[in-house]
């Protein structure tokens, strides 16, 4: 019985330690070949909105297809040319130092269009305890 109890106990440690360590938001599906990394989330002064920093790392040729999100996004290109896609509007190709502002529900994509990797710093301006990110 002892036995059994340390294993149940060892078991929930890990699983407890191992949520704690994942990001602090949840995507509904991430697609192949981007990666994301939380490096901020912090309360606003605006009850009930929180800001999200993240950087999402493109690999050649991956997209990110139609979504949105429950608040602003400003996207910083860090490396390589990603291009921006919004519904019913010609496409808007950004390279290392441009930015982007992207209103609230506008829905998007983003695809690495450059010969390489490409990486974004996405500062999103949100509402908390909603998805950060709304597929279409």
């Amino acid at each position: 019985m002892t036995k059994t109890l340390n294993i149940r106990t060892m078991a929930a440690a890990l699983l407890l330690a191992g949520s704690t360590m994942a990001p602090h938001f949840a995507f509904a599906q991430q697609p192949s070949g981007i990666g994301r990394t939380q490096s901020l989330k912090h309360d606003l002064v605006d009850p009930g909105r929180e800001v999200i920093q993240v950087r999402v790392d493109f690999a050649q040729g991956a997209a990110f297809g139609f979504h949105s999100h429950p608040g602003e996004e400003i996207a910083y290109v860090l490396e390589g040319t990603v291009q921006y896609q919004f519904e019913g509007q010609p496409p808007v190709t950004l390279k290392v130092g441009d930015s982007l502002f992207i209103p609230a529900g506008a829905v998007h994509s983003a695809k690495n269009v450059g010969s390489g990797h490409a990486a974004e710093l996405a500062t999103y301006l949100v509402q908390k305890g909603k998805p950060l990110v709304v597929s279409k």
